[in-house]
């Protein structure tokens, strides 16, 4: 047995081996799976948009006999892979997050990666929530630069590596997660921009799950907050609520300038089909009204979900935590017999020891369904 085939079965010991589903069809809040057709609540499609058949349509029929409805850009933007289109969503994004400008990416991780490794050097020096997406942490050890990973959400000790470690560094960011991935809390960027300000340190945010779901713009926690303009770099992806494709940086013009000439996962990428940002400028021109009603829907769910919970939280993502991956395993396994789509997530995706259901609330599931989901993973795990 060579090195490979034994670090497979170690992780099927541990009941860590992840296998790729065969997912045959997507409708709405359901997905068919071996003919079984189930309540999909691991989806980031929090919306409902991408299976969204009466909009598909109006946009399929007005754009496409446009020239830009084609499915490769064949190259980077640097060469031909661009065209005014994709200059006007960046202008949308930008728009809507009080920005100056904004960079497309093809991915939230190739956007995460390329920003966090292009704008620090070996002189600086980065604050990283320990629970960021594995895309910063990847970009943070791709720049070669010092970071400290302070606790998560807690600003107590993220100032105390500031106190010791800031003047030792040219410049330094903070980056965090708005709302966490996994967790489903919520950072508290007020307190992100007060240390910002006192230890001379940039402000990065990702945005990624709360981007159409949060504030008055639908641009997330610091929309909602008010606070667009105190935070220096933030980064959303398309590929979420808005069910397009892509991601995106917005900030002010030197930096993504600087971005635009230095960060390679930019630069060495094949552009996004143009197809795709039509469809993006298409929910964001003419039917962002259609995504605020969705994102009104979802969020009125929400807060009945934490009020059964009776817990503090106020996301979409809601983790039940169970420990154990056997278990974790078994109740997602029980779910699915039910019909419900559930997950189990496990290390290193999350810590060890902490393997959980993730379950991701979409506008058009009912609190009845989610109740029902509870109810049973509660009771599976009495059982397990």
């Amino acid at each position: 047995m060579n090195y490979y085939e034994q670090e497979i079965e170690k992780l099927k010991e541990k009941d860590n081996f992840r296998i790729i589903r065969d997912i045959e069809e997507k409708e709405g809040k359901y997905i068919l799976q071996n003919g079984i057709k189930m309540l999909n609540l691991s989806s980031n499609d929090y919306l409902n948009l991408s299976t969204d058949k009466s909009l598909i349509k109006e946009f399929a029929e007005k754009y496409a006999n446009d020239n830009e409805f084609i499915f490769s850009s064949t190259s980077s933007r640097l060469l031909t892979g661009t065209s005014r289109i994709y200059k006007r969503l960046e202008n949308n994004l930008a728009k809507m997050f009080k920005k100056e400008a904004c960079l497309l990416f093809n991915t939230g991780y190739q956007c995460n990666l390329g920003v966090v490794s292009t704008l620090v050097n070996r002189d600086d020096v980065i604050f990283s929530d320990k629970l960021n997406h594995a895309s910063i942490i990847d970009g943070m050890r791709l720049s070669g630069t010092q970071f400290y990973r302070y606790r998560h959400c807690d600003y107590e000790n993220l100032e105390e590596l500031l106190k010791k470690h800031r003047s030792n560094y040219k410049k330094a960011i903070i980056i965090s997660e708005s709302v966490f991935s996994m967790d489903g809390d919520i950072a508290d960027l007020k307190k992100l921009i007060n240390l910002k300000k006192e230890y001379n340190c940039l402000l990065m945010a990702d945005e990624a799950h709360a981007f159409g779901i949060f504030g008055e713009n639908l641009s997330g926690v610091a929309d909602r907050e008010n606070i667009l303009s105190e935070i220096d770099i933030i980064t959303a992806t398309l590929g979420k609520a808005f069910a397009s494709m892509g991601a995106f940086c917005v900030s002010n013009n030197t930096i993504i300038d600087y971005l635009i000439n230095k960060a390679n996962s930019f630069i060495f990428s094949t552009a996004i089909p143009s197809v795709n940002i039509m469809w993006s400028n298409f929910l964001i021109e003419e039917k962002i009204q259609t995504v605020k009603e969705k994102s009104q829907k979802l969020n009125t769910l929400v807060k009945k979900a934490h009020q059964y919970l009776k817990d503090n939280g106020n996301s979409q993502i809601i983790p039940f935590i169970i420990g154990e991956n056997e278990k974790t395993v078994k109740i997602a396994q029980e779910l699915q017999s039910k019909g419900y789509y559930v997950l189990p997530v496990r290390p290193p995706t999350v810590p060890v020891n902490t393997s959980r259901l993730r379950l991701s609330l979409t506008a058009d599931i009912t609190f009845e369904e989610f109740k029902t989901v509870i109810d049973i993973a509660k009771g599976a795990l009495y059982a397990v």
